[in-house]
């Protein structure tokens, strides 16, 4: 069984409202989405191991750029499931609102903060809001699927892959699903 691990309130409506919406069969707590170290998530993704699932990792990368103890971190979380089939790491530069993104617009033009990616993103959402109030409605992750949006999304960031300096690795979830 998969397992999505993520780092806070809107990586947990996301999936929340996807799995709803398009029927996707993966586990996805609010217990696994919490504002979590490296280290955090390394113990929630040995935990879906040890239970023989299939850990998906989704977070934010922007942490890497300005903290080079985090970096290291994240490297050595890549190096320790770079073989593992059963972990994804799915990470976007500089959050995931860029993958969000990706559904309205060909970009991996430079965002230095998820701020900037949001103020790009309200072009084609103009409510977008990190507000629960917001998150809590599937109706924007709704108008993300609609249009076959997703589909372009995920072809988007496949092209663009880690080349420029805002990607998303989330693509790899969708093609594994």
């Amino acid at each position: 069984m998969i397992t999505i691990i993520g780092e806070g309130a809107t990586e947990r409506y996301y999936f929340t409202h996807l799995k709803r919406l398009r029927g996707y069969n993966y586990i996805c707590k609010p217990r696994n989405f919490t504002e979590q170290t490296f280290e955090e998530m390394q113990k929630q993704i040995d935990r879906v191991l040890v239970d023989n699932g299939i850990a998906v990792c989704v977070f934010d990368a922007d942490v890497t750029r300005t903290r080079p103890a985090e970096k290291l971190k994240y490297e050595d979380m890549q190096r320790r499931y770079a073989n593992n089939p059963a972990v994804l790491l799915c990470d976007s530069m500089p959050s995931i609102e860029f993958w969000f993104l990706l559904h309205y617009l060909n970009t991996n033009r430079y965002f230095a903060t998820s701020d900037d990616v949001i103020s790009v993103l309200r072009r084609f959402m103009p409510d977008f809001s990190k507000h629960q109030s917001f998150l809590s409605k599937e109706a924007w992750v709704a108008a993300l699927l609609s249009d076959n949006r997703l589909a372009t999304a995920i072809s988007t960031a496949n092209m663009i892959g880690m080349e420029g300096e805002s990607y998303s690795n989330l693509f790899k979830l969708f093609e594994f699903l």
